[in-house]
C-alpha cells in the first residue's frame, strides 16, 4: 500500500533541494573520472549509497594487470595491485607497479565519495527504519515537495505533511517527468 503526502515546508524544501544539489554534483564527479579514464563511469546505488562501482573499458586480457575482469555489464575495477603475471620479469614488475600508482593515483583524484540518501530523509524528519522496510520516494515540484511512503509512519516527523491522492501525487509526477524530457 502506498501513502501520498505533499507539504510546503521550507525545512523540508531545503532538505530536498540540497539533496538534489549533492546529486547533480555527484554525477559531475563521476563523467569528470569517466573522462580522465577515457570512459563511461559506472554509477551505482546500494540501499540508499551512491558509489563509484568502476569504468566500461574492453574486455583485453591486456588490462588485467591493473583491472579486474568486466561485470556483466562491462565494467571494471581497478585492482588493490597490480597482478602479474607468472614469469615476468622484475623490471617489466617494476613498469607495471608504476603505471599501477599512477591509475591509482588517477582513480583517488577523481572519483567521488560516496554519498548517502539518509541525510535528506533525516533533515526532513523521515522515520528511516520505517521507510527501509518499506521504501519511500520524494521529489519537488513547483516549490512543493511530494511524497509517497509504503508505511504510514514513516512521514510522522515530517513538518507541514498534508496527505493527498493518488492522483495528485501522479499529476505531480508525471509532470517533473515531462519536464526533464524537455530539458
Amino acid at each position: 500500500m502506498s501513502y501520498f503526502y505533499k507539504t510546503e515546508s521550507p525545512k523540508v524544501l531545503a532538505a530536498v533541494r540540497a539533496w538534489d544539489e549533492k546529486k547533480a554534483d555527484w554525477n559531475a564527479q563521476s563523467e569528470k573520472l569517466g573522462h580522465a579514464f577515457g570512459a563511461a563511469a559506472s554509477t551505482m546505488y546500494n540501499g540508499s549509497r551512491y558509489f563509484i562501482g568502476g569504468i566500461k573499458l574492453s574486455a583485453s586480457r591486456e588490462l588485467d594487470v591493473h583491472w579486474c575482469r568486466p561485470d556483466e555489464h562491462g565494467y571494471r575495477s581497478l585492482r588493490r595491485a597490480a597482478k602479474h603475471a607468472k614469469g615476468t620479469a622484475k623490471d617489466v614488475r617494476a613498469a607495471e607497479k608504476a603505471e599501477h600508482q599512477r591509475l591509482a593515483d588517477l582513480w583517488r583524484e577523481h572519483c567521488p565519495e560516496t554519498i548517502d540518501r539518509d541525510e535528506m530523509w533525516e533533515a526532513m524528519g523521515v522515520a528511516r527504519g520505517a521507510l527501509w522496510l518499506s521504501g519511500g520516494v520524494c521529489f519537488e515540484h513547483s516549490g512543493t515537495v511530494f511524497l509517497n511512503f509504503g508505511c504510514k509512519s514513516s512521514g510522522d516527523g515530517v513538518e507541514g505533511l498534508a496527505e493527498i491522492v493518488a492522483s495528485e501525487y501522479e499529476a505531480a509526477r508525471q509532470a517533473v517527468l515531462s519536464a526533464r524530457k524537455a530539458a
